[in-house]
């Protein structure tokens, strides 16, 4: 028996191993736009002007983030240099230091075999793995607020003021990443488990209060940053208007005001967004999600002083926040993502019934079965250019694997519909980041636009654009970006220069008199919103713009 536990373990951090090399695959992926590639830039210029307290976009002041997330990158740029890879490592490192303290956690609530069965659940979900490839705040929030809930669920059960002070830091950095939401999933976590258990003691402990104090201390840097560069200066234009606070807007508009839809920045809220967000995004394991929530509260429910509700806590708290919130995107939920592995892991091990197996067995078959056929359909209609022979050997070997592996290195039922899980999210993700993204990615026009001009600019003419969004071209371009009008009107660099447009935006100021020679035209398309129309080869020509690069004289 005991060999038998160790054989697992050893598998388990094999795969823990192929797991943390899938979600590095998207590495070197191109950064994707808009919201992507507007970060990146905003780090790039954070770090070419030195200015670590003012947040500047294409466009000028920006007020939306906090500082956090840029202060990181901005450092990853100056030691690594201003490249895809360096923009995206950080954030694939805080997640993968939420991955090692969801480990933690599980392994304090529960053993060390739930901990790592936690840790590849969390590592292979599908919107973890997006957004280690489209890095945004997502990765350094996920990993934040659960090494938070995990140092200050120490102090409180060992009344560790170190603990304590490390948990302040934490919650300070990930609402200096996100705003004051960060607090929700943090606060639901601690303060859930406390008021379902009835530890009342616990619930009005001071150190409680001391950790308020130390988490707003902590956060006085962003607050500094905010006051600088904006309530200093109600001449500022934002939002369309001036005497704009960055300090109300981190404290209530940036977050509060989304939720009830009062502030500058609104949304259309559905209450069922996050229900089939979840079945997507948490993929391959949603089903089992489901299933490890009815089970918990019906099982725990009847004795809920025996049990945890931390994870529980803190995720359905601020699943029923969000569900309310008038504003609503896929990837908020990433952060939530820690105590959802931790609730699928200890169902997937406690699995007894025979019927609740043959459940779950048929569900995951049926899950494995859609996953490939996506994969098949994608390569059939999409045809990607970047797949080579060597994807296909990998993915070849991989599936061979998902077919004999999963029945040779265990006797558990559980582990084998654990094992055949873990292998179908890897299948799909190699061939995503391997070979779908990267052709994806050619007809985003900026970015290659900017690659072009790179090889091909030996004057260095001064290069423009206009009418789209900049952030791909201005962040892969290695020279000063100027930003002009539709209508050629505003600041101009000095002629000759070079024009990036939409060809209708071309074709107009031809019209009105500019002289320009086309010196490359670039596939354009929307890649963040994808069609079946335009994933299907032999009509995604219809569904294609383009944008001219011009000299203008």
């Amino acid at each position: 028996m005991e060999q038998s536990i160790t054989n697992t373990t050893k598998w388990l951090y094999l795969f823990i191993a192929m797991a943390v090399c899938i979600n590095f695959s998207g590495l070197f992926i191109t950064i994707i736009g808009p919201d992507g590639t507007l970060y990146a830039n905003i780090a790039k210029t954070m770090m070419l002007r030195h200015d670590y307290v003012n947040l500047y976009s294409q466009w000028g002041d920006w007020l939306d983030k906090p500082h956090f997330p840029f202060w990181v990158t901005a450092l990853s740029f100056n030691v690594f240099g201003i490249t895809t890879w360096a923009y995206k490592l950080p954030g694939i490192l805080f997640m993968l230091m939420g991955a090692w303290y969801a480990y933690l956690f599980a392994k304090n609530l529960y053993n060390k075999e739930i901990a790592l069965w936690s840790v590849l659940i969390l590592l292979t979900a599908q919107h973890i793995l997006i957004s280690n490839y489209d890095v945004r705040a997502e990765p350094y929030l996920t990993g934040l607020i659960i090494a938070a809930v995990y140092h200050l669920y120490r102090a409180s059960v060992q009344n560790n003021y170190w603990q304590l002070l490390i948990g302040c830091v934490f919650a300070a950095s990930a609402i200096m990443t996100k705003g004051m939401f960060a607090i929700i999933p943090i606060g639901g976590a601690i303060a859930g488990h406390i008021i379902i258990t009835k530890q009342w003691g616990q619930l009005f402990h001071w150190r409680w209060l001391v950790a308020i104090i130390l988490t707003l201390i902590f956060i006085l840097p962003e607050i500094y940053c905010l006051y600088q560069q904006f309530d200093l200066h109600p001449e500022k234009m934002i939002f369309g208007q001036k005497a704009v606070s960055g300090i109300r807007f981190f404290f209530w508009d940036s977050q509060f005001g989304r939720f009830f839809n009062t502030g500058p920045i609104k949304g259309h809220g559905d209450p069922s967004f996050f229900i089939h967000t979840t079945l997507w995004a948490f993929l391959p394991w949603s089903p089992l999600l489901f299933a490890a929530i009815f089970q918990f509260l019906r099982k725990e429910i009847k004795n809920v002083q025996a049990f945890e509700w931390y994870c529980l806590c803190g995720s359905m708290l601020t699943f029923l926040l969000f569900s309310a919130s008038k504003f609503q995107l896929p990837y908020y939920l990433n952060i939530v993502f820690p105590f959802f592995a931790i609730i699928t892991a200890q169902y997937l091990y406690n699995l007894k019934s025979e019927k609740s197996i043959r459940a779950v067995r048929i569900t995951q078959v049926i899950i494995i079965v859609l996953l490939l056929t996506v994969v098949i359909a994608l390569q059939y209609f999409f045809r990607p250019e970047a797949f080579s022979w060597s994807t296909g050997l990998i993915l070849a070997a991989l599936i061979v694997l998902l077919v004999s592996l999963p029945r040779s290195i265990s006797t558990k039922v559980y582990h084998r519909i654990g094992f055949s899980t873990l292998l179908i999210s890897f299948i799909v993700n190699l061939y995503l980041n391997l070979a779908f993204y990267p052709s994806l990615l050619h007809y985003q026009a900026g970015s290659e636009a900017a690659r072009w001009i790179n090889k091909n600019n030996p004057s260095k003419l001064p290069v423009a654009q206009s009418g789209d969004n900049p952030d791909a071209l201005a962040f892969y371009l290695g020279q000063p970006l100027t930003n002009i009008n539709t209508d050629g009107t505003g600041k101009m660099p000095p002629r000759p220069f070079l024009l990036l447009a939409q060809t209708d935006i071309i074709h107009g100021l031809a019209a009105h008199g500019w002289h320009m020679d086309t010196v490359k035209t670039f596939d354009r398309y929307w890649i963040s919103r994808l069609s079946l129309k335009f994933l299907n080869r032999s009509t995604r020509k219809k569904e294609l713009t383009h944008s001219q690069l011009v000299i203008v004289r």
